[in-house]
This record gives structure tokens, C-alpha cells and sequence, in this order.
């Protein structure tokens, strides 16, 4: 799954992600297999998640995009010590948000 937006869906997830809180913390593990896995767990859940980097905050450009791919997802924006992550719900019926990753 390549993981591109096009700019109208990002500003529309900016919008849509602005009142949510970071509900996965990179700490000082850094991005592991349980970091990835309570990421997707997230964006099931979720479909837009924030990610608040605690620890590693100069690798997080790095970090960030590492932790999209392992998750199947897009990185929508980074603001200051938080990145945005989108992925679409596998079941059109429950998907939030009428994107799709191209």
C-alpha cells in the first residue's frame, strides 16, 4: 500500500485531527513492535491518530515515517513533537472520512 495524500485530503485530516490528543507516546524504546502494534490498533479504532514523540524529538521526521510504513498508513503532518497519522478503516461501512490512500 503506498501511503500518498493528495493536498485537499491532507488539509482535510489536519482539520479533522486539530481537537484530538496523541493517544500513541514514543518513549525512550523508540518506534519497536509494540510501539507499531498499539499504532494499529489506533488507527482501527480510529482512523486519524496523533503520535506525541516524548523521547527521540530530533529523529522524529525519521521515526515518524518508519512507524507510517510498519502501519500501513500516511503521515498527514508533523506539528512541533507531534506527527498525524491517517489510514482508512478496511470496512468502506465504517470508514470515518471519505479518503482513500493512493
Amino acid at each position: 500500500m503506498t501511503t500518498k495524500l493528495s493536498a485537499r485530503d491532507r488539509r482535510t485530516l489536519k482539520q479533522a485531527a486539530h481537537d484530538l490528543r496523541p493517544v500513541v507516546m514514543v518513549g525512550k524504546e523508540g518506534v519497536g513492535q509494540p510501539l507499531i502494534q498499539a499504532a494499529v490498533n489506533a488507527l482501527e479504532a480510529h482512523e486519524l491518530i496523533k503520535v506525541r514523540f516524548v523521547e527521540h524529538k530530533d529523529e522524529r521526521q525519521v521515526l515518524s515515517g518508519q512507524l507510517s510504513d510498519s502501519a500501513g498508513a500516511a503521515v498527514v503532518g508533523m506539528i512541533g513533537h507531534v506527527a498525524v497519522l491517517y489510514r482508512p478503516h478496511p470496512d468502506p461501512e465504517k470508514r470515518k472520512f471519505g479518503i482513500q490512500l493512493s
